[in-house]
């Protein structure tokens, strides 16, 4: 059926008729045949059927048991975060790679003016996500609660 001609007088009494009983959409669109859930919604809409005189059911759902006792909170157990050491490397001076040479698992610190001639890139193998150890350390710095917390707006 075309989507002009799915709409017949007699489809659109069946489709009130079946909504008022509360079938669901899924459940209309099957027993019509040739429109789809989302059509049946819309022509609901369109038609201004939005009162049911019985509910959807669209399965049997079990009623939950009341709580007899209070919901008591969890505590909270505190996560630890790792801490890495301060490097006592010193940070390298010179890069090993450029931008087109750097390796997937080398480190990915530049080095000096991208728009300069002697522009590098640090390339030594990564141990701190992106970074060499002592690149790493510049990069992931730890920081303290009382920033965090006048962050949050709570200090």
């Amino acid at each position: 059926m075309s989507a002009s001609s799915s709409w017949t007088d007699d489809r659109v009494e069946t489709l009130a008729r079946l909504w008022r009983e509360g079938l669901s959409a899924s459940q209309i669109a099957q027993s019509l045949g040739g429109v789809t859930r989302n059509a049946v919604i819309g022509k609901v809409h369109r038609l201004g059927l939005s009162g049911r005189a019985i509910p959807a059911r669209p399965g049997a759902r079990r009623a939950r048991a009341a709580r007899t006792e209070p919901r008591l909170p969890r505590p909270r157990v505190a996560t630890p975060r790792p801490v890495w050491p301060p490097i006592a490397e010193p940070v390298p001076e010179g890069g090993l790679a450029d931008m087109l040479s750097v390796g997937p698992r080398a480190c990915r610190w530049p080095m000096g003016d991208p728009k300069a001639a002697g522009f590098a890139i640090c390339g030594r193998p990564a141990v701190r996500g992106a970074y060499c150890a002592p690149h790493g350390a510049l990069a992931y710095r730890p920081v303290a609660r009382d920033h965090l917390l006048k962050l949050a707006g709570l200090a």
